[in-house]
């Protein structure tokens, strides 16, 4: 089959790659049909490596994706050939300390799609994964929705491990997929008012056309000055979505004393470091968010029953043979980019 291969910084090319097969008893065989770009795949791509996890070129990345079934292993029970299907790209052991406990995401032994030490991405015509990992979708879904699962199911569990979203005064900080991707449930949820910044105009303007009561590019506008004069009395909770330093500088004070922080996004440093003036006089709670548990079929429900609408998530398309116009694009953060999208 064709795969998408790193196969340097900023290098993506297209390579003959090995057909993936029926192994195990409970594998299904995956044609994909879209595939999105997501932050970690361009931290891969621009740095060759997200902390510890180093690329080993050449290597395929890619996480978010939905597909058809082509075929499934004698022991699978609820996807048959022909299904149209959403992917979660984690596999957990099952059987460790942490899946045990209810801790999939935090498993000792997960194998994460794209992930370098662990297993290819799917940024390959076709994917062979766990029936577990295969959520069915409804017709009226398309693929571009079934990927978006993946990000939104990220949201979905950042929103719920934080505080009750009714009458909750929320800040996110980044509004990038995963900044969308947590406003969206937390709108569901009940929350109404949401303070957004992000460095790109267009993504704020889809912040206020979802419903943000006020946006700001902290490169042009004091946003902690602004924000707490418009609320003086501070926000509940913020969602720090872009793994900046002065994100977080921003979202300690704007915080109300005993109020939250989630921290979601990934930082391409080591080390971050936190005012602990702040920390202390505030009794401000952290919360590191690891991708998902559980959130996968909630995300799928919220978008087929209408409950949101992640439609605007998808600004660009592209076949999948200018993956590499996609990778460049969300790297450098061109032409208002909030999600790119690989289309089969």
């Amino acid at each position: 089959m064709k795969a998408m291969v790193l196969t340097g910084i900023r290098q993506l090319d297209m390579m003959d790659w090995p057909d993936p097969r029926i192994v195990h008893e409970n594998d299904v065989l995956i044609r994909l049909e879209s595939v999105g770009v997501c932050g970690s795949d361009i931290h891969y791509y621009t740095t060759g490596r997200i902390g510890s996890q180093v690329v080993r070129f050449p290597y395929p990345v890619g996480h978010e994706s939905g597909g058809t079934v082509v075929e499934v292993g004698r022991n699978v029970k609820k996807i048959k050939q022909g299904d149209r299907i959403a992917i979660e790209p984690a596999i957990s052991c099952g059987h460790c300390d942490q899946c045990t406990s209810g801790r999939p995401n935090t498993c000792r032994n997960i194998n994460f799609l794209g992930c370098p030490g662990q297993i290819d991405g799917c940024l390959t015509e076709y994917l062979v994964m766990p029936e577990e990992n295969c959520f069915l979708i409804p017709d009226h879904m398309s693929f571009a929705e079934a990927a978006l699962s993946e990000p939104l199911a990220i949201g979905v569990y950042a929103v719920q491990q934080s505080i009750s979203m009714k009458n909750a005064k929320v800040g996110i900080l980044g509004f990038g997929p995963i900044g969308m991707s947590v406003m969206l449930p937390a709108m569901a949820y009940g929350a109404e008012i949401f303070y957004v910044t992000d460095k790109i105009t267009d993504r704020l303007i889809i912040a206020k056309d979802l419903g943000a009561s006020w946006a700001g590019n902290p490169d042009e506008v004091d946003v902690v000055g602004k924000i707490n004069e418009i609320e003086p009395m501070q926000l509940d909770v913020v969602f720090e979505c872009c793994g900046q330093q002065d994100a977080i500088d921003n979202a300690l004070e704007i915080l109300k004393p005993g109020g939250k922080l989630m921290l979601i996004g990934i930082p391409e440093v080591e080390k971050l470091c936190f005012n602990m003036d702040y920390m202390r006089r505030k009794e401000i709670s952290i919360v590191n968010v690891r991708r998902q548990k559980h959130c996968v079929q909630e995300a799928l429900d919220l978008i087929a029953d209408g409950r949101i609408d992640i439609s605007k998530m998808v600004t660009h398309n592209y076949s999948f043979e200018d993956t590499k116009i996609a990778f460049d694009l969300v790297g450098g953060y061109k032409d208002g980019v909030m999600k790119a999208m690989i289309n089969f």
